[in-house]
């Protein structure tokens, strides 16, 4: 199967690694990777921020890029591929953009559902040994549905043993530029999901969001926890 892979900003700018981890393991469950180079970042910090109109050309640029081939488009943020799927809403105002945003965000997926649904693969061959966390961060579950098949997936990972939490589908504080507007709530947030990690003692922290994890791991860093933060692509990866 050929896929199109969006890296998106945060892959691009802080952690590479998720993003050629992404690539490899695609690759190694059969897929043909195609990397549109006219791609961007869609958008989402403004469009948090309601700025619908000045995220436009960002919004129209990705749509382009992606209509080079009419292949499935997988992304590992959760994040970047809610705000994707809301872009027809958004140019709702210009019906043929809104229809060829449409069919961009009909062949979008976010990593963990791609390789369940649309692969059919719930075992990776991934071995890591460890007790870890999962959080569910609000773009894969409230905004795409996507509760399960991170945690399909993590279930078959030889060794590793995943751990409940109290409030483990309470939102980490981040929350985009949330963070940067309300950030006492924000800070007082993630202090809480912090607590509850830390009261199971988890050496693993694993998310499907760079965002989430940066804000969480931040936190434990700063409080000195001994918590190793992974994304989901890196276990998935381990051997």
């Amino acid at each position: 199967m050929k896929v199109n892979f969006f890296a998106t900003c945060l892959c691009d700018t802080v952690k590479a690694e998720v993003a050629k981890k992404t690539v490899e393991l695609l690759e190694q469950l059969g897929c043909e990777i195609i990397f549109p180079e006219k791609q961007g970042c869609c958008g989402q910090p403004s469009l948090n921020s309601g700025y619908i109109e000045s995220s436009k050309p960002a919004m129209k640029q990705l749509i382009t890029a992606f209509e080079e081939n009419d292949h499935p488009i997988v992304s590992p943020a959760g994040s970047c591929a809610a705000s994707i799927k809301r872009y027809p809403e958004y140019l709702a105002d210009e019906p043929e953009w809104a229809e060829r945003a449409q069919k961009v965000a009909d062949r979008l997926f976010e990593l963990t559902q791609f390789i369940v649904n649309e692969l059919g693969v719930e075992n990776v061959g991934a071995r890591l040994e460890g007790r870890a966390v999962y959080h569910p961060s609000c773009s894969l579950i409230r905004k795409l549905g996507v509760r399960e098949e991170p945690l399909r997936l993590l279930a078959n990972v030889e060794g590793l043993e995943m751990l409940p939490i109290k409030n483990q589908e309470t939102c980490c504080g981040f929350g985009g530029t949330f963070s940067v507007k309300m950030s006492e709530i924000s800070g007082e947030m993630v202090k809480e999901k912090v607590h509850h990690i830390m009261d199971v003692e988890p050496d693993y922290l694993i998310g499907a969001d760079i965002s989430c994890l940066m804000n969480i791991g931040g936190r434990m860093s700063r409080e000195g926890r001994p918590v190793k933060v992974l994304h989901i692509v890196d276990v998935l990866m381990s051997r």
